[in-house]
């Protein structure tokens, strides 16, 4: 399938994915495009979306990036699903070790210039992974980040360079936990401490009652996205 093919695809499924379920939309997703792949970060929005991709299709790659700084409560929630599910997430790791960043760039280098940190242990790895498929899908929700209001269920990744599904995409909040709920799905336990948004553990905060759930990634920086998603 081309590129134009693939945009053309888009437009007509992006409207029909609108009032689709998350399962429907992962369903096709991964019948359509059999080289597809899901980037799990350990957060409430992607265990669920675990669960929903090991039961329609166990088979699907699912990696995370381990960027060497992740809270102990996430590596050991990536334990707890892979065993749980019997399944082995593709681990995708930067190019340098933490002490080759530091000899680099200096010591801290999330404080000094976090992009340049995101970039080197996020972006340039979801670059390299992504190349090897077609699709990949997201967990991302409108309602997390003014950055992410627009999200289609549906899109064509420029960045890139690949179709992007974002199943939950309408999902709010309460919904994604109404889903851990019903379904007695694991979950990080920094969400029950005031961590809604999960990231590096040197990037990440407490969120208090009254602030924006994302308000404790990279808090006083100015900085909102890490460069995976626009």
């Amino acid at each position: 399938m081309n590129l134009l093919e693939k945009e053309a695809l888009i437009a007509e499924k992006a409207e029909v994915f609108e009032t689709s379920s998350p399962e429907e939309i992962i369903q096709w997703a991964i019948e359509t495009f059999p080289n597809i792949t899901f980037a799990c970060s350990f957060g409430a929005e992607d265990v669920v979306l675990v669960d929903m991709v090991q039961k329609i299709s166990p088979s699907t790659d699912i990696f995370y990036l381990d960027t060497d700084f992740h809270f102990e409560e996430t590596y050991h929630t990536r334990d707890q699903i892979q065993s749980h599910y019997n399944l082995e997430f593709v681990r995708v790791a930067p190019s340098i070790t933490p002490e080759q960043q530091d000899t680099q760039f200096g010591s801290e280098l999330w404080k000094s210039d976090p992009n340049k940190c995101c970039n080197i242990r996020k972006v340039e790895p979801l670059t390299q992974i992504l190349s090897k498929y077609d699709a990949w899908i997201t967990g991302i929700r409108r309602d997390q980040a003014p950055t992410r209001a627009n999200a289609k269920k549906i899109e064509y990744d420029t960045k890139f360079g690949l179709v992007k599904f974002n199943p939950i995409a309408h999902w709010t909040w309460d919904d994604v936990w109404a889903y851990i709920r019903n379904n007695n799905i694991i979950y990080n336990p920094l969400h029950d401490n005031h961590y809604p948004s999960i990231g590096c553990s040197h990037c990440t905060r407490q969120v208090m009652p009254g602030e924006d759930p994302r308000a404790g990634r990279w808090s006083g920086t100015g900085k909102v996205e890490c460069g995976l998603h626009k």
